[in-house]
């Protein structure tokens, strides 16, 4: 596998406008206001990698967003899309506890819990070794400030494989875009992300306050990725929401005009696929096997031609 950087520091690879190029010498992370937090090899070097997405080499490849910080762009403007959805209304977003008192002078707020907010709040893992932890949680609070329902967003981007740090280092020296040995982990999809949501949802699904269940959030190439191996929507019936839902969200790159230099690329909903826990086990446990006798019909054309 091959492929190339396309958006580093936050702003496209070929972006060499001002702002551009001071986020590369700074290595600053435009969604969390602060230095970029992913590390490239070992942490005692320190290292920050500043690669928010990939494509690979194949003609038409799409970008693919790697890092979750990415997500969080415009203010964490997803977490926000996410509750109005769930909730139906408009709330204010605060991190934990400072939501009691807000719900309370603006009747009503949502309490977050999650990456730099209220903190994460742990699932007690399977044979009770460990915990699982569900990225965010959004709490809504009624006018006294009430615990009224909950709602939970799983977040993945793509894990890769390969290295990038030769087009990195491109990048930082030369401001030029060049091929490396970076690839996109696609197998990691049904190994460990599918197996999660699962479980996640299944615990989800059995609490009193949280009504819309799970919103698995992720760029549209995982996105239709993660249905492709579930055997794709005509496999997947579609429901309403309910406490046994599981929310397919592509949250993923605007592309409606060409973007000038020095401006970051939008991301908002692409696409949504709302089915329940149940049909997601299902389709991820189906298997489809080949005819009876395979292993023996190939023993015989080795042995006898």
């Amino acid at each position: 596998m091959s492929g190339f950087i396309s958006e580093f520091f936050g702003y496209r690879a070929e972006d060499t406008s001002t702002i551009a190029l001071e986020n590369i010498s700074r290595q600053v992370c435009p969604f969390l206001s602060s230095y970029c937090t992913k590390m490239l090899g070992d942490k005692v070097n320190r290292t920050l990698s500043g690669v928010c997405a990939v494509r690979q080499v194949t003609a038409g490849s799409p970008d693919v967003i790697c890092c979750p910080n990415r997500i969080y762009a415009e203010n964490y403007k997803m977490l926000s899309t996410i509750a109005q959805k769930a909730f139906g209304m408009k709330l204010n977003l605060y991190a934990g506890k400072l939501a009691v008192e807000k719900a309370k002078t603006e009747n009503g707020a949502v309490a977050v819990f999650g990456h730099r907010w209220g903190g994460e709040l742990p699932l007690p893992k399977r044979q009770g070794r460990g915990s699982y932890y569900v990225d965010w949680i959004l709490a809504r609070l009624d006018g006294n400030g009430e615990l009224v329902e909950f709602t939970a967003i799983e977040v993945q981007t793509i894990d890769t494989t390969g290295t990038y740090q030769n087009a990195r280092r491109a990048l930082i020296e030369r401001h030029t875009i060049e091929k490396d040995t970076v690839g996109l982990n696609w197998e990691n999809v049904s190994k460990r992300i599918i197996p999660q949501i699962i479980y996640k949802g299944q615990v989800l699904q059995r609490e009193e306050l949280c009504r819309s269940g799970l919103y698995f959030v992720c760029p549209k190439p995982v996105y239709d990725r993660v249905l492709e191996r579930l055997g794709g929507k005509e496999k997947l019936p579609q429901f309403p929401t309910q406490p046994a839902a599981i929310h397919f969200v592509a949250y993923d790159y605007l592309m409606d005009k060409p973007l000038e230099d020095g401006k970051i690329r939008l991301l908002d909903i692409i696409e949504e696929y709302c089915t329940t826990v149940y049909k997601v086990q299902e389709a991820f446990s189906a298997v489809n096997l080949p005819e009876q006798n395979v292993y023996r019909d190939a023993i015989r054309r080795f042995l006898y031609n």
